[in-house]
């Protein structure tokens, strides 16, 4: 009985191990294509197809720039032929580590400090000094710009008073607007509490010290715009001074009060500096360092400090001194013109743009790539597959005619789908990287292939897979959606952050958050230049049986 049980069981292993060797003749769909090839495989075919696809530039109506999870200060001149300029200023709330502050008996002001840190990584310790040494990261230009501080005048609202719902979210855009107000300079130039001429972000780690003598301490922090203002009076006379006054005692009436820092930047005779700030991180701060009286009389003064940070709003004030037109979206565009910020992102359409359609009597372009991979019913639904893809690719070339930036392109772009403003389903299957951005789904998003594989070497070309989202139009029966692809400064920020408005009449029309916050752009080649070689294509690895 017991050999018989074994038998039994061999048997109907066996037998499940030959349905499963005929249903893959049948359908394989899930087929890895590592395992498969020409050289492996006795009863499958591995084959490559090229699809056209049809791209075009879309300029960009000003974009949301409040709540942004990273903000841009300075002037970018993009070193290429096809792109000027760009300015960078914002302005923002301060928020106090407490609300209706006691300073104490007779409290005056020592210094008050303002700390931003840039982003940075160390990369080893100064054999003479003893310090950390670091890379300054998201710094654009190597010149310099004149940068001022102004107390601002303008009330950044939390809420939109002229939206049907009162919880509605006040959106702020680049062009200094809230979409039906402006903001203009005189709102924001307040008092002006700090200039500096010829700035640019230093890379030195910073030493601080405390006491003197034997007591001395000294602690160290990485580089950081940090600036020591210069009147004290200002902040005695705005903040210290109104203890126990209405003005300080709770959020509102202090956002009210003191209505934020403008921090604007202007050109010099330099190449301008462009620099990325974390104004959100818990070392971005204002520290008012103050001394009072000691509770006990007769003992010394005691050292105090009051801290802000910036957990308020903030919004980017940005411009261009280029116009960029959009597209041809029938035919497609001979060049692809992709700038960060206030800029412009490409229109894709696989397969002409085309969906599934009700005329049962002609295939257009989508419905016969369909019907080539996968079996489908009457009404167009996935049955089986007839070709397995293995990896399907979108390739773009870089014009370097009209870039010619020296390296300078950005070495990321983002593609994401445009009807539902979200990104593609291979996006979510990559390994992220938050450590180094840079690296970081670096599988879909594939970096710039560059001259040499040099660093700073001239940008070729992109390569974007979307295996997944191909899968998902033949086998899940998705939509055909336009894409949209764009620069990245951080493609990390796609998979937590939502996408912002664009101030256009089209509710739908958003723009990757990733994209805002890049200053940089680069040209590539369209589905209609003369330069057969260099138009972007649709390539497509498969397998199918060959009996």
């Amino acid at each position: 009985m017991k050999k018989r049980k074994i038998a039994l069981r061999h048997l109907a292993l066996l037998t499940i191990l030959l349905c499963s060797f005929i249903a893959c003749d049948k359908d394989f769909a899930n087929i890895d294509s590592d395992i498969i090839n020409n050289d492996n495989a006795t009863h499958f075919d591995t084959n490559a197809r090229l699809f056209d696809v049809i791209a075009y530039t879309k300029a960009l109506d000003p974009v949301q720039t409040n709540a942004l999870p990273v903000n841009l200060l300075g002037i970018y001149k993009d070193p290429g032929v096809s792109y000027g300029s760009s300015k960078a200023s914002f302005v923002t709330q301060i928020t106090g580590n407490s609300q209706d502050p006691d300073f104490g008996e007779e409290p005056v002001v020592d210094s008050v400090v303002m700390t931003i840190p840039y982003f940075s990584t160390a990369t080893g310790i100064n054999s003479i000094t003893g310090n950390t040494e670091y890379d300054l990261d998201s710094i654009y230009g190597s010149g310099t710009i004149n940068l001022s501080i102004y107390e601002s005048n303008y009330f950044l609202r939390d809420f939109d008073p002229t939206a049907s719902d009162i919880n509605e979210p006040q959106n702020y855009y680049s062009n200094m607007s809230t979409g039906s107000n402006t903001i203009n300079n005189t709102q924001l130039e307040g008092t002006l509490l700090h200039q500096i001429i010829n700035f640019s972000p230093n890379s030195n780690q910073i030493i601080l010290a405390e006491g003197e003598g034997d007591d001395r301490e000294t602690t160290a922090i990485s580089p950081a715009l940090r600036i020591k203002f210069n009147d004290n009076n200002y902040w005695q006379e705005k903040i210290i001074n109104m203890a126990g006054e209405t003005e300080l005692s709770n959020l509102n009436n202090f956002n009210n009060y003191f209505r934020g820092l403008y921090f604007k930047t202007e050109s010099n005779i330099s190449e301008g500096r462009m620099t990325i700030l974390n104004m959100v991180s818990s070392s971005a701060n204002i520290i008012i360092y103050y001394s009072r009286e000691h509770f006990t009389e007769g003992l010394d003064r005691v050292q105090s400090t009051f801290t802000f940070n910036f957990s308020g709003n903030t919004v980017n004030f940005l411009s261009n001194d280029f116009t960029l037109s959009s597209g041809n979206e029938i035919t497609g565009d001979e060049n692809l013109y992709l700038k960060g910020a206030q800029g412009s992102i490409a229109e894709i359409k696989l397969f002409n743009g085309e969906d599934l359609d009700e005329d049962i009597s002609t295939d257009n372009t989508f419905e016969s790539f369909k019907k080539e991979f996968v079996e489908t019913d009457e009404d167009g639904n996935f049955v089986s597959s007839k070709k397995l893809i293995n990896e399907a690719n979108l390739v773009f070339y870089v014009d370097q005619d009209k870039v010619n930036a020296g390296g300078d392109e950005p070495n990321r772009i983002y593609l994401y789908d445009m009807k539902n403003n979200t990104v593609l389903v291979d996006y979510l299957f990559d390994n992220a990287n938050t450590v180094s951005p840079e690296f970081s789904r670096i599988s879909h998003l594939v970096p710039l292939e560059r001259e040499n594989n040099e660093a700073i070497g001239d940008g070729i070309r992109y390569k974007i897979r979307i295996t997944e989202h191909l899968n998902n139009l033949i086998i899940s029966d998705s939509t055909n959606v336009k894409l949209g692809l764009a620069v990245s400064a951080n493609v990390n920020l796609e998979g937590s952050s939502i996408q912002y408005d664009l101030l256009s009449t089209n509710d739908n029309d958003k723009v990757p958050v990733s994209s805002i916050v890049s200053p940089r752009g680069t040209v590539l080649y369209g589905n209609s230049t003369t330069d057969d070689d260099k138009k972007p294509y649709l390539e497509i690895f498969f397998t199918e049986p060959n009996n």
